[in-house]
């Protein structure tokens, strides 16, 4: 039987919010994957559907287990994710110049996607066992780099897949800000950092791909090659432009129809939705993220014990870290690197990963009072 006082405090604001950014998504993919004459519709927002149907299912499943057994396997979680990972290395399928993909009979899917969460989940509990009050200082973060965070990062840039070696690093960077750092410490790692800076750019540089270097090139310059590597950038800019104010309206968008802005249903999505609704229904869009988000840290706030404060946290940078880079990139401020936008681009693993993730903070913000559990 299911507790009324979980239906009672359930937070529907938030479910209601990523259902509707999903249901929006859907729209968009079935508009940007639109067939050109004399073909058929490509399947991706059929496939969506499916996507959507099995997350919210996930999404019940995680709601409905009490977050603190979360803690209670936090580091096994953490081990199986990190073994996954490179797993990945050896068994995994290639596709578009990398390995992020394991074969999982017809479907396949990245195990790097569920590992920022098993990862959110770990670290929660390293820094609840820290205690109250316990500021970070070099023996703590010298023990978060070698154990957390340097394994997964190096196996993850070998897949490759930079953006979501950079999403750990400012989830971790994030959480642990939170906790605490001694401000003498947190002054010598800036110093340090500031000094590091060209050297670490230039082995930075030498250890990226051609196809991640010519990104950087292409938001640097985009006009240095427009019909080549600053392609993306720029057609997205003139996708995103031509909505005006009012947008073109709802299937009237032609820069992905068309096919002229490539990858128009996954990581650039934005810009085919805001070529339809906009520069007001791209603000509308926006108050929407920006609720979910202010709605996961006031959870963070009130939750009922420093695991739930950090696992809400933890989610909620990530998804405000998605969204941040995923619009930046469609508007030509920061450089691609293949993340898509929460809750609506296309991709199983990606959706349900999004839907894992907000189940652990309505599971935090419903579970808050103490006295009922």
């Amino acid at each position: 039987m299911i507790d009324r006082r979980l239906l009672k405090n359930f937070d529907w604001i938030t479910f209601a919010l990523v259902t509707i950014v999903s249901l929006i998504g859907i729209m968009t993919i079935y508009s940007a994957t639109r067939p050109l004459p004399g073909s058929e519709h490509p399947s991706f927002y059929i496939k969506q559907v499916y996507w959507l149907g099995i997350s919210l299912l996930c999404f019940i499943l995680v709601v409905s287990i009490d977050y603190r057994w979360f803690e209670k396997f936090a580091y096994p979680l953490f081990v199986i994710g990190f073994i996954l990972l490179v797993l990945v290395l050896f068994v995994g399928k290639q596709g578009m110049g990398a390995q992020r993909w394991l074969p999982l009979g017809p479907l396949s899917f990245q195990p790097s996607e569920f590992f920022k969460i098993f990862f959110i989940i770990a670290f929660s509990k390293y820094l609840t066992n820290l205690g109250q009050g316990t500021t970070l200082g070099f023996k703590e973060i010298a023990k978060i780099s070698f154990f957390f965070l340097l394994p997964p990062i190096i196996v993850i840039l070998k897949q490759p897949h930079l953006g979501t070696a950079l999403m750990l690093v400012f989830i971790s960077l994030g959480m642990a800000m939170a906790a605490g750092i001694r401000k003498k410490f947190f002054v010598l790692i800036l110093i340090i950092g500031i000094i590091a800076v060209p050297f670490m750019g230039h082995i930075f540089w030498g250890g990226l791909k051609e196809y991640q270097k010519n990104r950087i090139v292409a938001f640097v310059e985009p006009q240095v090659d427009p019909l080549g590597i600053g392609y993306h950038i720029n057609q997205s800019k003139v996708s995103i432009g031509s909505g005006g104010f009012l947008g073109k309206g709802y299937l009237e968008g032609t820069q992905g129809s068309l096919r002229f802005l490539p990858e128009g249903h996954t990581d650039f999505i934005f810009s085919i939705f805001a070529e339809e609704w906009g520069f007001m229904g791209s603000i509308g869009l926006f108050i929407i993220y920006l609720f979910i988000f202010l709605r996961g840290l006031d959870t963070g706030r009130r939750a009922r014990d420093p695991f739930g404060s950090f696992l809400a946290l933890g989610v909620t940078i990530m998804l405000t870290f998605y969204f941040v880079i995923n619009v930046g990139m469609t508007l030509g401020m920061m450089p691609i690197v293949g993340l898509p936008l929460p809750f609506m681009s296309y991709g199983g693993t990606a959706l349900l990963s999004d839907f894992i993730a907000v189940g652990i903070l309505i599971n935090v913000r419903t579970r808050r009072f103490a006295l009922f559990y």
